[in-house]
């Protein structure tokens, strides 16, 4: 996998979400306790843009019904969402996130948007 450039560091400050596109997929990036963090930007419960959401100490706050995830692995860590998200390798160099994509990554993202219809 190759990282790609997504955002400059400071797109992204402490305890905020972003959106951002690479690569046709869909990304929420965040920044807790200094660390930055990419994953899907849409929530396993109903599929509410996780970007509107917040970056808490415990994981992101998914804004729609309150299902916090883990940054790590994608995990929900309360209710009601029950599946994960999935999540990303995030590297920062030189004020720059760098964000590591799976060859599958684009066709999942397309094949999610294709069950939406």
């Amino acid at each position: 996998m190759d990282f790609v450039r997504v955002a400059r560091s400071g797109q992204v400050p402490e305890g905020i979400v972003r959106r951002f596109f690479v690569e046709d997929v869909e990304l929420a990036v965040a920044r807790s306790d200094g660390v930055a963090y990419a994953m899907s930007n849409y929530c396993t419960h109903l599929d509410c843009l996780l970007s509107s959401g917040k970056a808490t100490e415990d994981g992101l706050l998914c804004s729609c019904h309150g299902s916090i995830f883990d940054y790590e692995s994608g995990e929900p860590l309360s209710p009601p969402a029950t599946r994960p998200i999935r999540t990303y390798p995030v590297k920062e160099e030189g004020g720059q996130i760098y964000v590591a994509l799976p060859a599958d990554a684009a066709a999942q993202e397309r094949s999610r948007r294709r069950a939406q219809r």
